[in-house]
């Protein structure tokens, strides 16, 4: 996996998004004064950015989130410690 793009804030994950296109979209759920469940909202409504999916992470566990990550339209959620190209592909079904 080739990182492209890294963002700090919603408006630059989304002007990123719509530039350069990208296959997966790692959202994180803490982004300090913004919400990581609206900016993921906001990423899968653009019609601007392809057909990226957007996967949730944090450095809290998924239990922590359970509720908002399945109100979400994110494919899935990792913890930050799981991350990884594997595990990445495990949720967008790529991998058994």
């Amino acid at each position: 996996m080739t990182v492209v793009g890294v963002a700090s804030s919603t408006a630059e994950a989304l002007r990123q998004a719509r530039a350069l296109r990208p296959d997966v979209i790692l959202v994180d759920i803490g982004l300090g004064d913004e919400d990581g469940f609206d900016a993921a909202r906001l990423l899968t409504q653009d019609g601007q950015r392809g057909s990226a999916e957007v996967i949730m992470i944090s450095a809290g566990a998924e239990t922590d989130y359970t509720e908002l990550i399945a109100e979400s339209p994110a494919a899935g959620f990792l913890a930050k410690s799981e991350l990884s190209a594997r595990e990445i592909d495990r949720i967008l079904g790529h991998t058994p």
